[in-house]
């Protein structure tokens, strides 16, 4: 089961806030960013304004980044008119407004998001996995599904695990093109020699670019360094990744390392499953 984006802790944070103000700003907020209130939920707290809030949440699917978008929207309400109370000369609102920002801030930072600029910015991995979910949906690939909530569950809490199932996903990617298109994997292909022929089969090697082309070369460059990722984390894996068993005092990989492996992954992976789709209905026309 794919695990939610924005945890429990922080809508929690959000409903408390809500608590402090009216059900027609509840409402307003919410139905501002398109959420539908579920009036038959029963969510079994006390108060109106939880009761409300705990409604709206009831209606999102917070495993979907098309519902996500939508509660960021109403975080951003709430985080703007926070840094409109910091500039008060109330000094005690302007205290409240500090501190309640400090909260949502730390607290969407593990989540992974950013307020920044004034506006709440979701992790790059988060919507390169969700364009990769797009990118497979016409494929037979539940492990990949399996291994893209692996990965958002992982990366800030399980560096080790995050590594060493990005190099699953780069692996199991490569064998699903290759399947698609024909070929017959053979089980003595490393991930290295997987990506190598898969971009074979997707004409991505820097010999199938034509010298003559307008800005051959950095293509040619940037294909060559899409060979590099595979070889890459497949060192880091076998250094620090999940899946070896280590001596008790091994320093492991810090989660700003696991988003560095996870995020070339993704892209990589989401580059060859649009080349894959793009050269089947290039075949169809």
């Amino acid at each position: 089961m794919a695990s939610e984006l924005i945890r429990a802790e922080t809508r929690n944070l959000l409903r408390e806030y809500f608590v402090g103000t009216s059900l027609s700003i509840i409402r307003d907020r919410f139905e501002a960013a398109g959420i539908t209130c579920d009036e038959f939920f029963d969510p079994g707290v006390s108060g109106e304004r939880r009761g409300l809030v705990m409604r709206y949440y009831h209606a999102l699917d917070l495993t979907s980044w098309k519902d996500v978008k939508k509660l960021m929207r109403v975080f951003e309400s709430v985080l703007d008119e926070l840094e409109v109370g910091v500039e008060a000369k109330d000094q005690y609102r302007a205290g409240f407004a500090k501190e309640e920002l400090g909260k949502f801030s730390r607290a969407l930072r593990r989540d992974g998001f950013r307020w920044e600029d004034a506006r709440l910015l979701a992790p790059t991995d988060l919507l390169t996995m969700e364009n990769i979910h797009h990118a497979i949906s016409g494929l037979d690939a539940p492990e990949l599904n399996r291994q893209i909530t692996r990965l958002r569950d992982s990366v800030n809490d399980d560096p080790a695990l995050a590594v060493g199932t990005a190099k699953e996903m780069l692996e199991t990617t490569c064998k699903t093109i290759l399947g698609d298109c024909g070929v017959e994997v053979e089980t003595g292909w490393d991930v290295s020699e997987l990506l190598k022929r898969t971009r074979r089969e997707l004409k991505l090697l820097p010999d199938d670019v034509r010298s003559a082309a307008k800005g051959a070369e950095t293509v040619k460059r940037l294909l060559s360094n899409l060979g590099q990722v595979g070889i890459g984390l497949a060192e880091l894996r076998n250094l620090y990744g999940s899946g070896h068993g280590r001596a008790g005092n091994t320093k492991g990989l810090s989660p700003r390392h696991a988003r560095l492996a996870v995020g070339a992954v993704v892209t990589v992976v989401q580059f060859l499953f649009e080349t894959h789709e793009d050269r089947k209905r290039s075949q169809i026309v």
